[in-house]
């Protein structure tokens, strides 16, 4: 059994390798976004970082077709709005689902579960045409507010709370005299944030990185998102190609940044779903 688990050299050559190949892209955009265009056509490729990263990024500030500060601060109250959102009725719902008795319980699960079901694209017309007779294009709660509750976050949090949470737990507290409300707030939350940490993670990187919706729906481009600023830095007949890198990179940080701070939530939970597995 020793010898079954236990890592050889070419196990860990292959992990090294694996890992080499994912990080190099992310480390070589930041090079590319430290250096001139120049930098794209040359043979062998440059390796090493170089030093135009800070007149890079005063350009691409500077530049009015990008507004890509603006792409930032929206992209961050989109996604920040969205994630706590997320959470919030996912853990509520998925408590609901797992551990109270209502009438039609079973039915309603079931049609959360078929709206994963349905393409997202499908959805794209007639909830464009719903944001128009609402008077809400070209604003964020366009963007906002058609992804506030996702069926996936409802149906994940119903199954993580049928483990996380014991049943004689929740009944210890009721007869403390603790309501329903005091309940998921004080003995459910508290047993799913692992789990509640992944799908903040998850909705965050979605919404963050989403293009077609906002695409759709933000005409004005004086307010886009930051995947929209990042696509206006790409069209046009010339692309400067170092300030594409130097804006992707930025845009990827606060990406980097939340699965730092939430990272031991996060591996824990997935940890801890993997026993319990």
């Amino acid at each position: 059994m020793t010898r079954l688990w236990s890592a050889g050299r070419l196990t860990y050559l292959a992990l090294g390798v694996t890992a080499l190949m994912s990080v190099f892209p992310i480390y070589w955009m930041f090079v590319v976004a430290s250096r001139t265009s120049d930098a794209m056509g040359q043979v062998p490729p440059p390796l090493t970082p170089g030093g135009n990263l800070g007149a890079n990024i005063a350009r691409l500030f500077d530049n009015t077709d990008a507004y890509f500060l603006t792409g930032l601060i929206n992209s961050a109250i989109v996604a920040g709005t969205v994630t706590v959102s997320v959470v919030f009725f996912s853990t509520l719902a998925g408590f609901a689902f797992a551990k109270l008795r209502f009438r039609g319980r079973n039915a309603l699960l079931l049609v959360i579960v078929a709206t994963m079901m349905v393409p997202t694209q499908l959805g794209v017309i007639p909830l464009y045409l719903l944001m128009t007779k609402l008077n809400w294009n070209d604003r964020l709660p366009a963007v906002i507010v058609p992804a506030l509750v996702t069926g996936f976050g409802v149906f994940m949090m119903r199954q993580y709370a049928g483990q996380a949470v014991s049943t004689e737990l929740i009944e210890a507290a009721r007869m403390d005299g603790c309501n329903t409300a005091r309940i998921y707030w004080n003995v459910v939350l508290p047993a799913l944030r692992p789990a509640a940490a992944v799908l903040g993670l998850l909705t965050f990187m979605t919404t963050w990185n989403d293009f077609l919706w906002p695409y759709a729906v933000l005409n004005d481009p004086e307010n886009p998102t930051v995947q929209l600023s990042l696509r206006a830095l790409s069209d046009g007949y010339y692309q400067d190609m170092s300030q594409v890198f130097t804006g992707t990179a930025i845009a990827t940080l606060p990406l980097l940044l939340v699965f730092v701070v939430f990272g031991r939530q996060i591996i824990g939970g997935i940890m801890e779903g993997a026993v319990k597995a």
